[in-house]
């Protein structure tokens, strides 16, 4: 009803993590316009929550806010590679947890206007502590709080993070 058909896509930009491409497009009216596109692989956020209902977030700087922001931990899937196992590898990386049980909770899209990307989100339990192996450039900090906290930080605008806020929002209907 309201689609647009692609008449023309040029790729401007193709970098590690995202490609910018601009399309132009017939619009529903006849017309012409120009989209800006985002392509991204897509990513996971896992929300680590152990027997005593302590949820487990990071804590990172991130440049594009210039800032650091408590989140779940995340990150970005690998060309072919499945949301589950991206999860699992992240926790890990991330926290050094293993989890008994990971649970997904559907997904996101944080920006549909002009990405394409989807967030894949999992509770994770049955949590077992090992060693953290971050990205080399990558440096987080792990924090510990009661999963309420953590819930109420989401509402009252403490936590920013849409995929944190989504996961725990997510999770506290799972766990009901």
């Amino acid at each position: 009803m309201f689609d647009e058909k692609t008449l023309k896509s040029e790729v401007k930009f193709e970098g590690r993590i995202i490609r910018l491409k601009v399309d132009t497009v017939l619009l529903p009216n006849g017309n012409e316009g120009t989209r800006e596109i985002i392509e991204h692989p897509g990513g996971v956020a896992i929300l680590p929550v152990d027997s005593d209902n302590n949820a487990y977030l990071v804590r990172q700087y991130r440049k594009p806010l210039e800032q650091m922001l408590l989140e779940a931990p995340a990150g970005k899937l690998a060309y072919g590679e499945s949301h589950y196992d991206c999860g699992v590898r992240e926790l890990k990386e991330e926290t050094g947890f293993d989890a008994g049980k990971m649970t997904y909770l559907g997904y996101i899209v944080p920006s549909p206007g002009y990405a394409n990307e989807r967030i894949h989100l999992y509770l994770a339990q049955g949590l077992t502590s090992g060693e953290q192996n971050p990205d080399e450039d990558e440096f987080v900090n792990v924090e510990k709080y009661c999963f309420e906290e953590v819930y109420a930080m989401c509402v009252s605008g403490e936590i920013t993070d849409a995929k944190t806020i989504a996961a725990v929002l997510r999770a506290k209907s799972a766990m009901e």
